[in-house]
Parts: structure tokens; C-alpha cells; sequence
């Protein structure tokens, strides 16, 4: 088996104290005002509160270009963005009621419903480039490092920012792809904000960065060595938005709405690019100048369902799930 290695991660400057996959709990930050004079589908009715848990990422920006456009009042709702450190705080706030739909990885999504959790992926969120040169995230190494692939780091130490999740078995599944071992990697899990400082002390051979952390190693000095989300799996789609089996069933007219008003916002996030970048400085602290260097991930309208599958097949055969759930309990289609 895989070895793995929890670490107490050295605190470094970090412009994004909370990320994609890790624990914490709802801040209770967020927007809950869409502009003034946007037109609602409710022909001047009111608007329908919701609460949606997201993490303050790039790969969030469609929701809050989409709230800030007006998309989401358009189609009857007043949105608040609740933000949290990761999935282990969503989920459960979205399964009590709490909030009507969360943000969260898709392997974690697999996981809990393996676990009998009743989720399901209502919209789509953060998919690959496809383009291993050109992706936000990337597998990185040191400036002095010899490796010039993934398959040089068989037997060295990967940072991962969760163990057991859809970053270390795509990194698994690549190192298979290239003939290497991948039971041979130990897996060291730390936060994304620790992992660039922890790289330039040497006490990790590589870590699993995504975006700013890309932009911010590659300026010390590390390299690229293999796009993780772009290589192994095509199309990768790597998060979405989800909700319960009781919320779609109990209201869904609601869940048809968000679901539409998602679809737009990815849209619009996909035709104003430079706008999707300029959203992100009203949820993170993240500089101009980074910003202006970082790749956006791809913001399609649906979920591309080979992908999920795959990534399905791969938690079986890592052995996070005892057996893959059907795809039609995975996702509203």
C-alpha cells in the first residue's frame, strides 16, 4: 500500500489561508446582495433566499462573477456565499439543511455517497485545460532537482493537501501511466498555503500544487514536472456543486433554478476571463500581480461524465470506496 505521512505543516505567508480539500468550518463571510437593478425572473417577486458553502479559490469564481452579474437574482434567487475551508465543513452543513447546495471535490462527492451520504452533483465546477503545460495544477520540484518526470519521483516524498483524495490518486494513476510504482510514493499531507516553503526547505521531494501555489513555486524557482489534472484522466472535471436527495425531491424548481444559474455563470466566467480574474480578489487575498500570472482552470456548463466515472474507478481501485455508485445517484442528469 501507499505510504502515508500526516506532517504539522511549518506556517509560511500564505495568500490563501483556506483551500480546496481540507477541514475547518463555515466563516460566515460571503455576498448575499446581487446588483441593483438586475431584472428577477420573478417579475418583481421576491427573490428566494439561499446559502451556498464555498471555498475561497479560483475555482469558485464563476459563482461570484454570476452573483455580482445579476445571473443568479435573474432567476429568482438571493445567493450568500458562505465561506469555508473545505468539504468537511460543507458537507455536513448542506446534509443538516443549513445550506442549500455546497461546493466540493468530486472525489470526496464519491466518497460520501459511498458512505451512504444521500449527495448529489446538481452543477458543474473547475475543469482541466487539458493542456499539461498550460493547467493550474501541477506536480512540482525544486529548482536543483534532477526529476524531469513523474516517473523520476517513484520512492520520494509528494505533498498532498489531503490524504486519501482525488490529488493523490490521480498522481497514483499517472505514476502508473509513465511504468513507475506508485505504491512506492509517500504521500505527505499539507496544506496548499505550507507547501512552497515546505519544497524550498527539503522536506518533500515534490508537492501537488494548484493554483496560486503553481505561480508562487515556479517564481522561487521550482518546476513543472506533470500536470496531475490535465494528464491522467481527459476532460478531468475535478469539483462541482451539490445538494441533497431530499432537496431536489422536495423543491425542485429550486434546485432546476440554481442549476440554470450556474450553467450561466460558468458561462460567463468562460467569455469574460479577464472578469473571472477580477472577481477574485473580493473572496481571497490575492495579490495583482499573481493574479495576473495564474491559469484559470476551464468553466464548462455540464460535467463530463467519463470523467466522474473514471475518477469513480480509480477511488475502487485505491480502495477509498468499497463500490462504485451508480452514476445517476452521482449526478442530476
Amino acid at each position: 500500500m501507499m505510504r502515508n505521512l500526516r506532517v504539522a505543516a511549518v506556517g509560511a505567508a500564505a495568500l490563501l489561508a483556506l483551500t480546496a480539500c481540507g477541514s475547518g468550518s463555515p466563516t460566515g463571510e460571503g455576498t448575499s446582495e446581487a446588483p441593483a437593478g438586475s431584472e428577477s425572473a420573478a417579475a418583481g417577486g421576491e427573490l428566494t433566499p439561499i446559502e451556498v458553502g464555498v471555498i475561497p479559490i479560483v475555482d469558485v469564481a464563476p459563482i461570484y462573477l454570476g452573483v455580482q452579474e445579476g445571473i443568479f437574482e435573474a432567476h429568482g434567487l438571493d445567493v450568500t456565499l458562505t465561506l469555508a475551508q473545505g468539504g468537511a465543513a460543507i458537507v455536513p452543513a448542506v446534509q443538516s439543511g443549513q445550506m442549500e447546495f455546497g461546493f466540493s471535490n468530486v472525489t470526496s462527492l464519491i466518497i460520501g455517497r459511498d458512505a451512504g451520504l444521500p449527495l448529489k452533483i446538481v452543477a458543474t465546477g473547475p475543469q482541466t485545460t487539458g493542456e499539461a503545460e498550460d493547467d493550474f495544477a501541477h506536480v512540482m520540484v525544486p529548482e536543483d532537482s534532477d526529476a524531469t518526470s513523474l516517473a523520476d519521483l517513484e520512492g520520494k516524498r509528494i505533498a498532498v493537501n489531503t490524504l486519501n483524495n482525488i490529488n493523490d490518486s490521480v498522481i497514483s494513476e499517472g505514476m502508473k501511466q509513465e511504468g513507475g510504482d506508485p505504491e512506492s510514493i509517500e504521500y505527505v499531507e499539507m496544506a496548499f498555503p505550507d507547501m512552497v516553503a515546505q519544497l524550498e526547505a527539503g522536506n518533500v521531494d515534490a508537492i501537488g500544487a494548484v493554483e496560486p501555489f503553481v505561480t508562487l513555486s515556479e517564481a522561487g524557482g521550482a518546476k513543472r514536472v506533470y500536470g496531475q489534472y490535465a494528464e491522467p484522466v481527459p476532460d478531468l472535471s475535478i469539483a462541482a456543486y451539490f445538494t441533497t436527495d431530499q432537496m431536489i425531491e422536495q423543491d425542485p424548481e429550486l434546485v432546476e433554478a440554481f442549476t440554470a444559474a450556474m450553467k450561466e455563470s460558468q458561462q460567463y466566467a468562460t467569455d469574460h476571463p479577464e472578469e473571472a480574474k477580477a472577481v477574485l480578489p473580493e473572496y481571497t487575498s490575492l495579490e495583482p500581480d499573481v493574479i495576473e500570472q495564474l491559469t484559470m482552470p476551464r468553466f464548462p456548463q455540464d460535467h463530463d461524465i467519463a470523467s466522474l466515472e473514471r475518477i469513480a474507478e480509480l477511488s475502487l481501485e485505491t480502495g477509498l470506496i468499497d463500490e462504485i455508485p451508480p452514476t445517476e445517484d452521482l449526478i442530476v442528469q
